[in-house]
């Protein structure tokens, strides 16, 4: 004997391969990239890929010194000298304004804490714990550090 349907419960579970998912960011692979800012253009498409960088940046200024952080704003205006990132310094609380026309170089010095992971990813492994029954599934974020 069965107990009466209900709209609001499936007769069938859920595969994974079976809903729909949108497509995610296909993120570059910038760690430990260095790139050469001969032009203003260079330097604008170097910090637009910094800002959506998922790691720690370093910028040298030209009068030499170095900042290691997270770039976490970026403005853009008409000229170099008007135009900024914000990061958080590594070392420091203390956020840090960076105009374009002040910076020399610049490194994606740390770890890309979104390089590998999707998902897609995320969702099957999901699947695959909740049906088998290993371990906890979670809809909890993993740790980032391995």
């Amino acid at each position: 004997m069965t107990g009466p349907r209900h709209a609001d419960r499936p007769e069938h579970t859920l595969h994974p391969d079976q809903l729909e998912v949108a497509p995610g960011i296909a993120h570059e692979g910038l760690q430990g990239w260095i790139p050469e800012l001969a032009s203003d253009a260079d330097l604008s498409l170097a910090l637009e890929k910094a800002f959506d960088y998922r790691g720690d940046v370093t910028i040298t200024r030209k009068d030499g010194t170095t900042i290691e952080g997270y770039i976490f704003d970026r403005v853009t205006g008409l000229t170099l000298s008007n135009s900024f990132v914000r990061l958080l310094p590594k070392d420091s609380n203390q956020r840090t304004k960076i105009a374009y026309a002040d910076i020399a170089a610049l490194s994606f010095s740390g770890r890309d804490t979104a390089a590998g992971k999707s998902w897609e990813a995320w969702v099957k492994k999901y699947w695959e714990k909740k049906s088998t029954g290993d371990g906890q599934a979670s809809l909890e974020p993993e740790s980032l550090e391995e």
